[in-house]
């Protein structure tokens, strides 16, 4: 991935070596901000109506004020790619409680947001999807509302680092003797008799945009999808596994605890999905991804 070479801060596009945010912004100080990532493909973005409804949701419930009309929101995206020449990539957006003359945890009245936003060049059908990516189990510390997609993400970061120290790509959060799901992306299994399985909507997870998307294709795909919590030993017994996120859409996974998921490859329901998903998106799926054809 590479950072484009100009970003977005408080309405103004500059470089990045020129971005400067205070060291008293409350996101730094106390991880008082939100988050989004959308994808562009083709030069176009995949689902943004839907992150800037997330992001409207997730200000809201942690006080911090919209800056932003969804228009307004979708101008700012568009400019960034537009000055930046961005064809397939991530746009990543963040917004803060701002930054005030204090370290004060409950700050002002009403805060003022720093709005800060890069994007950023990335394959997003890549070697993952087509060859798949390995998983632990790693116990859930995070906090319980993740169904707000805030910058608390220490206890991601270090499962990231766990999983990678144990020689897999990402982990499989569990609490209470149960899934929640990966960690930065929801988690799909499907059962050896045919049927998907990811976690109901709750404070548990993160409404998933692309989690959104996956499941719009239950219908055209003759997909059983059911929303539950499942079990590790669910996991582990599961004829197929994939996470679906904005970043890395829908990877499969091949491997968990080091053992194969399956024979060892992507399987045909995932395949299947990602196809699907990709030509949702308006991917030329046989040049893009010749690999979903693999298990036909």
């Amino acid at each position: 991935m590479t950072i484009c070479p100009l970003v977005h801060l408080n309405g103004t596009l500059l470089p990045l070596s020129e971005a400067h945010i205070s060291p008293l912004d409350r996101g730094f100080l106390f991880a008082h901000a939100a988050y989004e990532v959308t994808a562009v493909y083709g030069g176009r973005f995949v689902d943004l109506e839907g992150h800037v409804t997330r992001l409207e949701r997730t200000l809201a419930g942690i006080s911090i004020p919209n800056p932003h009309t969804p228009e307004g929101w979708a101008n700012l995206h568009r400019e960034l790619i537009a000055h930046n020449d961005l064809v397939e990539g991530l746009v990543y957006l963040q917004v803060t409680g701002g930054a005030y003359e204090a370290r004060d945890f409950a700050g002002p009245e009403r805060f003022t947001p720093t709005v800060f936003a890069y994007a950023d060049t990335k394959t997003l059908i890549g070697a993952q999807a087509r060859d798949g990516i390995g998983a632990v189990f790693i116990e859930d510390g995070r906090w319980k509302r993740r169904d707000m997609k805030t910058t608390q993400l220490l206890s991601q970061a270090l499962a990231y680092r766990a999983a990678r120290a144990m020689g897999a790509e990402t982990a499989l959060m569990v609490e209470d003797g149960f899934v929640t799901e990966a960690a930065s992306a929801n988690a799909w299994i499907v059962t050896r008799q045919g049927e998907i399985l990811t976690r109901h909507l709750s404070p548990a997870i993160l409404p998933g945009i692309t989690r959104a998307g996956v499941m719009s294709l239950r219908e055209t795909g003759g997909f059983t999808i059911t929303e539950r919590a499942f079990t590790p030993e669910e996991t582990v017994n599961a004829a197929e596994i994939f996470t679906s996120s904005a970043g890395a859409m829908v990877a499969p996974v091949v491997t968990l605890e080091g053992k194969p998921v399956g024979d060892g490859r992507p399987g045909p329901v995932t395949r299947k999905v990602q196809k699907l998903y990709y030509e949702a998106m308006g991917a030329d799926v046989a040049v893009a991804a010749p690999f979903v054809f693999d298990r036909d």
